[in-house]
């Protein structure tokens, strides 16, 4: 019988808070791995699988991830603790704007530049804050959105609130970015349309599921308001706005 307490299960679908294969994952923790960092340090980190893969990778490895997302946060805590990585990794709830736990030998930042800088278009800043948090010889992996194509009017008001064309910039301009921040692009890839739809899927279907099962349940109104609202951003962005995973080397001072 549905009462007022039943609620759905939150993001189980999703092992990463992102369009992020396992296949590229795997892919790209091997090659930070490769570099044998000593400290990581993931910014806006959720429940850090990336920090922990990289620490599973790399046995000598501690590694800090930092976020405002308590339940995110305890969650990264869970995982660590079962896979016998509690004694190498932190989590942390503060904020990461100016933080001073770098300089790091590899530095996680995936979707989480506004993190960074409370600017308004926070990407250059980030970019140059990355710089002062990663060691000179270590990497940084920036997970950032860039515009595959200029989108529409109508697209744009489908996205998210206030969408802009300057919300985000282009491949080629993102790359120069982060040279201008005092880094040389060791490794630029892009997320498949695929790992996209598996992220929007995954990010919807526990709610989905329990919704089709509680139609007039007392919270059943503003769920699939919600949902409605962001499957239809979904579409309003699909195949416009993408997602970089690039692999940058400081340039050394």
């Amino acid at each position: 019988m549905t009462t007022e307490h039943t609620q759905p299960a939150r993001l189980s679908r999703l092992t990463f808070h992102g369009p992020l294969s396992e296949a590229r994952a795997a892919a790209i923790v091997t090659r930070l791995a490769a570099a044998r960092p000593r400290t990581v340090l993931d910014i806006g980190c959720g429940w850090g699988e990336l920090l922990l893969r990289v620490l599973e990778a790399v046995p000598e490895a501690r590694g800090t991830g930092i976020d405002l997302a308590e339940e995110d946060l305890a969650r990264g805590r869970e995982d660590a603790a079962a896979r016998g990585l509690g004694g190498r990794a932190e989590f942390v709830a503060e904020s990461a704007t100016g933080t001073g736990r770098g300089p790091a030998d590899l530095v996680l930042c995936l979707g989480a530049s506004h993190a960074l800088s409370p600017a308004e278009r926070p990407t250059a800043e980030a970019l140059r804050e990355l710089r002062r948090l990663v060691a000179d010889g270590g990497r940084v992996l920036l997970g950032e959105g860039f515009w595959e194509r200029t989108p529409t009017a109508a697209e744009l008001a489908g996205m998210w609130p206030g969408a802009r064309p300057d919300d985000h910039v282009g491949l080629g301009e993102l790359l120069d970015l982060a040279v201008a921040a005092g880094f040389r692009p060791e490794w630029t890839e892009t997320a498949s349309l695929a790992e996209w739809e598996e992220f929007e899927s995954a990010y919807q279907a526990d709610e989905e599921i329990w919704l089709a099962g509680h139609p007039d349940h007392p919270r059943a109104a503003a769920l699939r308001e919600r949902l409605d609202r962001h499957r239809g951003q979904w579409m309003s962005y699909r195949g416009v706005l993408g997602m970089a995973y690039l692999t940058l080397v400081p340039v050394t001072r």
